[in-house]
């Protein structure tokens, strides 16, 4: 550290995790959620079939899923003001250039482009500056980070969808790319810090006398070690579940006799429960162990996979979203919070990486089995059964888990930490 630290009345880790949160709403144009905003109109501008895209789709979030890895060495590196500038501004020029491609090839590109940048590095980005600002009160920082994020999307989502109707997707993906460039990027270099001892702060704004200095553990220390996999290994399968059941879900729902408006009012109501069970879940972090945690929100995804092909009244329709809602909320907030309260921050930009770009997998698989699982037997049913068994036996191994040991550090150890 630079020097005694100042006491601060204001924490600016808070103002951290608001441009932490603004930098995961600008994944947008790289998410599927995003991209499914501009599907129709792109491919009737572009003249491409379903398949096609499909395909584009799949080896470009295939192929961004591996930026998740340099992303997260550079944050640790380099600090996450410069990295999360860098990649505002890649993203955002990489948006317009998306408005004017013509060909196949040149779409091909923008889309692996925008998903390398978005949903995956940005992401990590995102997730590791909040990280390594939050330790003791971490749960609860990815608690209201979560909330905020969930905010951010409900509002982009409808505006979006509303401009591309309006005056098409290419004016549409042009705004969005601009506010990249000259929003969230001027912001990021203007306001973003990269670690509190830089700024001759205490992590979380306690007093020294009150932190708990344990040594990090090292990027292969922490994927060598079953917590890494098991944790890794749940998120992801949640995203499969997830990318899988959020594509389709209209389609599943209609084979259980409901239209389109119900699968529209589920939307709403697992959104609203996901944000309640954000809150709730950073709330009981702090009282139970993260291992348990995540146990009980793959369980409740379990409950919700068995219970889905059963359903047959709205009343069943509405439990099975709120179970969704419940499960999305709590294993949310576990997978933005685990990593730095298990591993520590040192090398926080990494192993996100190597968890991100495993759920980046996961989620881009996720479509393909169900749409697969429907070709071959005409239902949804066999693969749910399948992912409700592996998800139980996920669900325990989270449950039982051992967490790594850290030692306890000494004062005079340094951190290995960049201060930019």
């Amino acid at each position: 550290m630079n020097g005694p630290a100042r006491h601060k009345t204001f924490y600016y880790g808070w103002a951290n995790l608001a441009i932490a949160a603004l930098a995961m709403v600008g994944t947008l144009p790289g998410r599927t959620q995003g991209l499914g905003l501009i599907t129709e109109p792109l491919l009737a501008d572009m003249q491409i079939d379903r398949v096609s895209y499909a395909t584009i789709n799949l080896w470009a979030t295939l192929i961004g899923a591996l930026f998740c890895l340099p992303c997260g060495r550079l944050a640790d590196r380099f600090g996450s003001r410069i990295v999360l500038t860098t990649i505002a501004l890649a993203l955002g020029f990489t948006v317009l250039g998306m408005t004017w491609t013509t060909g196949v090839f040149t779409l091909c590109i923008a889309i692996t482009l925008t998903r390398g940048l978005g949903q995956s590095a940005l992401s990590v980005v995102s997730l590791a500056l909040v990280g390594k600002w939050f330790a003791r009160r971490l749960n609860s920082a990815m608690a209201i980070y979560s909330l905020l994020v969930g905010i951010g999307f409900i509002a982009a989502f409808p505006a979006v969808g509303h401009m591309v109707v309006k005056t098409g997707w290419r004016p549409a993906w042009s705004a969005i790319g601009w506010a990249l460039v000259l929003v969230l990027a001027p912001l990021a270099w203007l306001a973003v810090r990269s670690v509190p001892e830089a700024e001759n702060m205490h992590l979380d704004g306690d007093s020294e006398d009150h932190q708990l200095h344990l040594a990090d553990l090292s990027t292969w220390e922490a994927v060598c070690s079953p917590a890494f996999w098991i944790f890794a290994l749940s998120s992801s399968v949640f995203g499969l579940v997830y990318s899988g059941i959020s594509l389709f879900n209209q389609s599943i729902l209609e084979q259980r006799g409901f239209d389109a408006t119900t699968y529209h009012v589920v939307l709403v109501i697992s959104t609203m429960v996901g944000l309640v069970a954000n809150f709730a879940g950073g709330w009981l972090a702090s009282r139970w162990s993260i291992q348990k945690l995540m146990g009980v929100g793959m369980g409740v995804l379990a409950v919700a996979l068995v219970a889905l092909p059963q359903v047959q009244t709205f009343t069943h329709v509405v439990l099975y979203g709120i179970a969704m809602g419940i499960s999305g909320g709590v294993v949310t907030v576990v997978f933005f919070s685990v990593w730095g309260q298990i591993f520590g921050r040192s090398h926080l930009g990494r192993i996100q990486g190597c968890a991100q770009m495993l759920t980046v997998f996961a989620s881009a698989v996720g479509p393909l089995l169900l749409a697969e699982t429907l070709r071959q037997t005409g239902s949804y049913n066999l693969i749910f059964q399948v992912l409700a068994v592996t998800v139980v036996v996920l669900g325990i191994g989270c449950w039982f888990v051992a967490v790594p040991s850290r030692q306890v550090r000494s004062l005079c150890d340094p951190i290995s930490e960049v201060g930019a």
